[in-house]
C-alpha cells in the first residue's frame, strides 16, 4: 500500500525588499491547492529539483509514468522555486520538463526617476551655490588614480570607525588555574583522555581539523588545554574562540570561566555584537565569527598579537563562517606564528582536507549517555495519538475492504454476453464525438479544468459513473465508455475515478475486457497505469488474471517507455517497505492523510508534552522548532489554551530560545529550576551546538529548519522552511544525553532521515550576496575583484549571484564603477541588514524621519506580520484590516507602520495577544521586530549617527516623522532601483527586470475596491 501524504505547495513567506518578481512569485504560490501525492515521489522530486538548482544542468526531465495529479504537484513545486515548467510529448510519452530561467532574459536596466524641469532648477542651483571641492573630484576618481597618501588615509579614517571589532591586546603567560567544583566533571569528558595528543599536534601543525561529537567537550576544553600548556612551558598566548551565535560564545565563555574559578572578564571573556566583557588580561575572547571578521577589515595585522584562532561549529556553514575562512587561509601564510584549529561535531573532513591542503585530524568520542530515538512511527504506536482526519481516513480504509469484497464477487460472477432488455437508454455523444476533444494528448484539458474528487461530485454523477463502470465490467457494454468519456470531460470527473463500491478504474475496467482502442484513449487522457484497486492489482494485473494477452503487450510497451529521464527515482529514495510492520505503514499513511507535513503538528507536540509530563520521570523538555512564529503559537497554547498546562502553570517554566531574544534572557534557560518543577525550552536550531542544558532529558524534533534562499536567475529571496540535515538531527538527538539517559521523539519517519542530506548546505550558496561583497572589498587585497575572492570559499557562490551582487551595490552607489566601496558603501557595512534597507534607514537620519522608518526597514527585513487565514471568510476581514491601518494612502509601508504603532499601544495596555488575533497580526514577527529595531538603534548609536545619550538628538533625526511624503522619499532612496512605473497611457505597470508586472494579492493595492484608485492615482507606488 503506498503511502500518501498531503502536501502543500504553498511558498513561506520571506524577505519582501521591493522585487516584482518575489511579488509574482509569491502569489502563484499562494494560490496552489493542497494535492496528494506519494510520499517517496515528493522527496525524489524535492531531492532532484534542489540538486537541479545548484547544478549547471538546463532542463530537468520528469518521468512520463507521473500520473495529472504528480504532474500538478511538479508544475506547481516548479513555480513556487521560481523554475519554469513545461509539458512535451503527446498522449502516453507526454512528460513534464523544468528549466531555469534564462540569464540573458534578466536585464540589468535602472528604472530611472524623472525630475520635473523645476527640481531640475533647484538642484541645479545647489550645485552652484557648493562647487565639487577638489577633495571630491579626487575621490570621483578610480583608485589606482587617485593619491596614493588620500587612499590611505581615506581608508585608515573609514576602518578606524567600525564598531565591530576585538579589543586589542598582546600575549600574555597565563596564571595557574585554579581549584573547582567541575575538575571531577572535565576529567570525565572524552576530551581530557586525548588532552596531551591534541596539545601536541597544535605544536606540530599550523591547521588542525578536529571532529568532536555531542558532548565530547571540545568547545569549553581545547582553549583550557592551549591556557595550562602555555602556563607550564611560560609560553605568551592569545587565542580567539568564534561561535555562530551570540548565546554560544557567551554561554562558553562563562563556563570556562566558572570551571577556572575565575570571573568573566579576566583571563576569559566575551565580545559580541553590542556587549563586551574583556580586559588587558584576557586571554581567551569567545566571539562570533561576524566580530572577527569586523576585525580583520582593519588589515591582517589585528591577528600579529594572536596566537591561537579557534573557529568552532564549522559545520552550520553559516555565511561568516565560509566567508572566514576564506581570509584565514590568506592570514596564515603570512603570520608565521598563528595557529588555526577548525572544530565541529560533524565534519565533512575531506572537504576541509582539500581546502586546506594536508592537515591532521582528531576524532574524539561523545558521551557514553545513551539517547533513544523514537521516530513519527514509533511515536504515533506508542502514544496511541490521533485526530479527526485519521479517524476518517480509518473509516474509509474499512470501506475500501467492502469494495474487496464486492469486488471478489465482479471477478468471480459468470460473463454475461447479452444485454439486459431492461436496460436504460442513455441521452449521450456518440463514442467518435466524445474522442474529438482528446487529440491533443489530454494534457490540456486536465490543465485547464481541476479534477474534482469524488467526495466534491454530485451524487447523480457518482451513480452514473458506477453505472457505466458496472455495466462495462459486467456487460461488456463498450457503448457505456462514450458517457464515461463524456462525464470526464463535461462534469471535472477525474480520468482516475474510482468505482465507489469496488474502486476499479475505467482503465483496470478495460484491461481486463481487453478493450485495446478505450485503453489508449484513457491513457492519452492522463489515466495512471500505476494505480491499484483495493485488492492491489494494477491495470497489467487485471489484463494477465483474465487472459487479456495484447492488453498485457499493450501496457507493457507504455510500461517500458516510462523512463525517468535524469531522473532516477531509485537512486533518490530508499524503498521503507521491508524497514516497516504493516502497523506502522497504516499508522503513517493516515497520519500523512491527516497532516501536511510541511508544517510543524502543534497537536502532536502537544500530545507529546502531556505523554512526557504524566507518563515519564524528571527533567527538562527540549523542543526544536523552525522559527520564532513556531515558538510563540507553542508557548500560547502551553500557557493560555491547553487546561491540563494552564491550569498547572506552577509547575512548568516556558523558556524561549531564539536569536532575536536578549541576550540576558537567553542566559536564563542555562539554570536549573527548583525541585517539582519541569523546565520546558522551545528553541530554534540556536540550541543544537556549544550549549549545555544540563538538565535536559527528552528532546522533540519537529526535523525543520527556516532558512534563507535566493534564486540568482529570478532574484527572489524566500524565507523557506525545510527539512534538517543528518548532521542536525543527530546534534538535536545529542542535546537529551549531556548528562544522563534520555529520549529524542523525531516528528518525521525514518524514510525520511533515511533521506535528508548529510550536511547542511552552506548558507553562502543560497542567500543575496550583497552584504558580502561589501565585507569582501574591507577583506580582500587592493585591487582584487570581488568575484575573484568569493571564489576561493570551500564552495564558492555561483558566478552569477556574485556578478548581480555587485551590480546592484553599484547601482545604490555603495560601490563606484570601479569596485570601491563608496562613502555609503563603508556605512553600510556597519548595519545589520541588507544594504537597501540600511541605505534607507541612513536616510531617514539625513531627512529627519528616523523612528518610522525605522520601524518599516525592520518589518521588510522580517516576514509579513499579516496573518493570511485559511478560511474563506476570515481572509476577506484580514484583507479589511490592512486596508485600515493603511488608511487611505494606498501604501503597504504606511499599513505596516500603522499596525506596529497600535500594537506598541495595546502592549503598553497589556492587551497584545488580544489585538493580534483581532488584527490577524503574528505576534512573533512584531516582537523580532521590536528587538531588531533596538539593535539596529543601538548600531546608529555606536557609529555616530544617532547621539548614545539625550534624547535632544533622537527628536532632531524625527523633526520629519510625522511628513508622509518625506517619509515616502527616504523609503524610494532605499528601495531604488527596485521602482515600478505606471503607463498612464495603457494604464498597466512596467518595471525593467519582469515582462509582466502585478501586485502581490494581498497587497492594499492588489485589493479589488482599489484597483480603479490604482490606475488614476498620480503617485509612484513601490512594490
Amino acid at each position: 500500500m503506498s503511502r500518501h501524504r498531503r502536501v502543500s505547495c504553498r511558498q513561506p513567506s520571506g524577505a519582501r525588499g521591493g522585487s516584482a518578481a518575489s511579488a509574482a512569485v509569491r502569489a502563484r504560490a499562494e494560490a496552489l491547492r493542497e494535492v496528494v501525492v506519494d510520499e517517496e515521489v515528493e522527496i525524489a522530486v524535492q531531492l532532484a529539483l534542489e540538486r537541479f538548482r545548484s547544478g549547471d544542468e538546463a532542463e530537468l526531465e520528469f518521468p512520463s509514468s507521473f500520473t495529472s495529479t504528480e504532474r500538478a504537484f511538479v508544475r506547481r513545486r516548479c513555480q513556487s522555486l521560481g523554475l519554469v515548467p513545461k509539458s512535451k510529448g503527446k498522449g502516453a510519452n507526454r512528460y513534464l520538463t523544468a528549466r531555469k530561467k534564462d540569464v540573458s532574459e534578466l536585464t540589468h536596466a535602472v528604472m530611472t526617476c524623472d525630475l520635473a524641469l523645476r527640481t531640475r532648477h533647484i538642484v541645479w542651483s545647489v550645485i552652484e551655490s557648493f562647487p565639487v571641492t577638489n577633495k571630491e573630484h579626487t575621490e570621483l576618481l578610480p583608485r589606482s588614480e587617485r593619491g596614493n597618501t588620500c587612499a590611505v588615509e581615506s581608508e585608515n579614517k573609514e576602518v578606524n570607525k567600525r564598531s565591530c571589532r576585538l579589543n586589542d591586546g598582546i600575549p600574555q603567560i597565563p596564571v595557574k588555574r585554579g581549584e573547582s567544583e567541575f575538575d571531577s566533571f572535565r576529567q570525565s569528558l572524552p576530551v581530557f583522555e586525548k588532552q596531551e595528543e591534541i596539545v601536541q599536534i597544535i605544536k606540530d601543525n599550523k591547521i588542525v581539523l578536529i571532529i568532536g561529537e555531542t558532548g565530547s567537550g571540545k568547545t569549553t576544553q581545547i582553549p583550557q588545554f592551549i591556557l595550562d600548556d602555555c602556563c607550564k612551558n611560560g609560553t605568551p598566548c592569545r587565542v580567539f574562540c568564534t561561535q555562530p551565535r551570540r548565546l554560544a560564545a557567551v554561554a562558553a565563555a562563562e563556563r570556562v570561566a566558572a570551571e577556572r574559578k575565575e570571573k568573566i572578564g579576566q583571563t576569559i571573556g566575551y565580545q559580541i555584537r553590542l556587549e563586551s566583557r574583556v580586559s588587558p588580561k584576557t586571554l581567551v575572547t569567545f566571539c562570533t565569527n561576524d566580530m572577527l571578521l569586523g576585525t580583520l577589515m582593519a588589515g591582517d595585522s589585528t591577528l600579529s598579537t594572536v596566537t591561537h584562532v579557534i573557529v568552532d561549529e564549522v559545520h552550520e556553514r553559516d555565511r561568516f563562517s565560509d566567508f572566514l575562512l576564506i581570509k584565514l587561509r590568506d592570514v596564515l601564510q603570512n603570520q608565521p606564528n598563528l595557529k588555526l584549529i577548525i572544530s565541529s561535531a560533524a565534519l565533512d573532513a575531506n572537504l576541509f582536507i582539500r581546502y586546506f591542503g594536508s592537515c591532521p585530524v582528531i576524532h574524539i568520542q561523545g558521551r557514553a549517555f545513551e539517547v533513544k530515538e523514537m521516530f513519527l512511527e514509533d511515536i504515533l504506536r506508542s502514544t496511541g495519538y490521533t485526530n479527526k482526519e485519521m479517524v476518517k481516513y480509518k473509516n474509509e480504509k474499512h470501506q475500501e475492504e467492502k469494495q474487496k469484497n464486492t469486488l471478489a464477487e465482479w471477478c468471480s460472477a459468470e460473463e454475461n454476453t447479452h444485454k439486459l432488455a431492461s436496460r436504460r437508454q442513455k441521452l449521450i455523444p456518440k463514442a467518435n464525438e466524445e474522442y474529438k476533444w482528446l487529440d491533443d494528448g489530454g494534457d490540456t484539458v486536465f490543465n485547464q479544468l481541476m479534477e474534482k474528487d469524488v467526495n466534491c461530485l454530485e451524487p447523480w454523477i457518482v451513480k452514473e459513473m458506477d453505472s457505466c463502470l458496472s455495466d462495462i465490467w459486467l456487460h461488456k457494454d463498450i457503448d457505456s465508455f462514450a458517457h464515461v468519456f463524456h462525464l470526464i470531460l463535461t462534469e471535472n470527473v477525474s480520468v482516475d475515478y474510482r468505482h465507489s463500491e469496488t474502486g476499479a478504474t475505467a482503465l483496470m475496467i478495460s484491461s481486463g475486457r481487453g478493450f485495446l482502442s478505450q485503453i489508449e484513449q484513457l491513457i492519452s487522457m492522463g489515466a495512471s497505469i500505476h494505480f491499484k484497486s483495493s485488492n492491489g492489482w494494477m491495470a497489467v494485473d487485471w489484463a494477465r488474471h483474465f487472459g487479456q494477452t495484447e492488453v498485457i503487450d499493450l501496457l507493457e510497451s507504455y510500461s517500458a517507455s516510462f523512463g525517468f529521464g535524469n531522473l532516477d527515482e531509485s537512486s533518490l529514495v530508499q524503498n521503507s517497505g521491508s524497514d516497516l510492520r504493516a502497523e506502522d505503514r497504516e499508522l503513517l499513511t493516515a497520519y500523512h492523510h491527516s497532516f501536511d507535513d510541511e508544517k510543524v503538528d502543534l497537536d502532536l507536540i502537544m500530545h507529546l508534552l502531556h505523554t512526557i509530563c504524566h507518563s515519564c520521570g524528571a527533567g527538562a523538555i527540549l523542543i526544536f522548532l523552525p522559527g520564532y512564529d513556531e515558538i510563540v503559537s507553542l508557548r500560547d497554547r502551553i500557557l493560555f489554551d491547553d487546561k491540563k498546562f494552564a491550569d498547572n502553570a506552577h509547575r512548568y517554566r516556558v523558556f524561549l530560545l531564539h536569536s532575536s531574544v536578549q541576550t540576558l534572557d537567553q542566559k536564563k534557560v542555562l539554570e536549573t529550576p527548583p525541585s517539582g518543577i519541569r523546565k520546558i525550552i522551545l528553541s530554534t536550531n540556536i540550541a543544537e551546538t556549544s550549549i549545555t542544558v544540563s538538565d535536559v532529558v527528552f528532546v522533540i524534533d519537529s526535523g525543520k529548519v527556516k532558512e534563507m534562499s535566493f534564486d540568482p536567475r529570478s532574484r527572489v529571496t524566500m524565507l523557506k522552511m525545510g527539512w534538517i540535515s543528518k548532521a542536525s538531527a543527530i546534534q538535536r538527538k545529542g542535546r537529551a544525553g549531556r548528562c544522563q539517559p534520555g529520549v529524542c521523539f523525531r516528528l518525521f519517519s525514518r524514510l525520511r532521515f533515511q533521506n535528508m542530506l548529510e550536511f547542511q548546505s552552506p548558507e553562502l550558496l543560497r542567500i543575496p550576496l550583497q552584504e558580502i561583497c561589501l565585507y569582501t572589498k574591507l577583506l580582500a587585497p587592493t585591487n582584487c575583484p570581488v568575484i575573484d575572492f568569493l571564489m576561493r570559499a570551500p564552495d564558492p557562490p555561483p558566478a552569477v549571484t556574485v556578478r548581480n551582487a555587485v551590480h546592484m551595490l553599484k547601482t545604490i552607489d555603495a560601490m563606484d564603477p570601479w569596485e570601491d566601496l563608496t562613502e555609503l558603501g563603508y556605512h553600510l557595512t556597519e548595519l545589520p541588514v541588507e544594504p537597501h534597507l540600511g541605505k534607507m534607514v541612513l536616510y531617514a537620519v539625513v531627512l529627519k524621519c528616523l523612528d518610522p522608518v525605522l520601524t518599516i526597514a525592520c518589518a521588510l527585513a522580517c516576514q509579513d506580520p499579516f496573518v493570511l487565514p485559511m478560511l474563506a471568510s476570515q481572509k476577506r476581514a484580514a484583507m479589511l484590516c490592512r486596508k485600515r491601518f493603511a488608511a487611505g494612502t494606498f501604501s503597504d509601508h504606511m499599513a505596516l507602520l500603522r499596525a506596529f504603532q497600535a500594537w506598541q499601544k495595546a502592549r503598553s495596555d497589556g492587551w497584545e495577544r488580544t489585538f493580534c488575533e483581532k488584527n490577524f497580526l503574528s505576534q512573533a514577527t512584531m516582537e523580532i521586530i521590536v528587538g531588531m529595531r533596538t539593535q539596529l538603534l543601538g548600531q546608529l548609536r555606536a557609529s555616530g549617527f544617532v547621539r548614545a545619550r539625550g534624547g535632544a538628538d533622537i527628536r532632531d533625526v524625527n523633526t520629519n516623522s510625522e511628513n508622509w511624503a518625506v517619509i515616502k522619499a527616504a523609503l524610494v532612496a532605499g528601495m531604488y532601483p527596485n521602482l515600478v512605473h505606471i503607463d498612464r497611457e495603457s494604464l498597466v505597470l512596467t518595471e525593467p527586470k519582469e515582462k509582466k508586472v502585478r501586485f502581490h494579492p494581498t497587497s492594499v493595492l492588489g485589493q479589488s475596491q482599489y484597483k480603479k484608485e490604482s490606475q488614476c492615482t498620480k503617485e509612484v507606488m513601490l512594490l
